[in-house]
């Protein structure tokens, strides 16, 4: 069983940067997909970004230009470089590892952006 660490939220003010940190306990295999998404509070999961085992990289439009996702394979951890935070990023993002057979969640970290 994969475990996955996320970490990195916070509170900052808008215009502000930050780093959520995606670490598993184990190597990502391959082929697999790992995915940032965040939730609001009585709102649906929404997608955030992925990478895929290959390098391929993918963005919801809503952060495309501002947020990059990547991985550092020797720490088995895959990152999401936020800039020029928005209030309306303000969710808890959780990190998703997806194989061919199977689906592992973080537990989730909570990222506040306000004045």
């Amino acid at each position: 069983q994969v475990q996955l660490m996320d970490s990195g939220g916070g509170l900052v003010r808008p215009g502000e940067s930050l780093r959520l940190s995606c670490a598993a306990s184990e190597s990502f295999s391959r082929p697999s997909t790992v995915s940032w998404f965040r939730q609001v509070s009585g709102k649906e999961r929404e997608y955030v970004a992925s990478i895929t085992s290959g390098g391929y990289t993918k963005y919801a439009d809503s952060v495309k230009g501002r947020f990059s996702i990547s991985r550092d394979s020797a720490k088995n951890t895959v990152y999401l470089q936020m800039n020029s935070l928005k209030s309306e990023d303000t969710a808890v993002y959780y990190c998703n590892y997806m194989t061919t057979i199977q689906d592992f969640w973080g537990q989730g970290t909570q990222v506040t952006v306000s004045p």
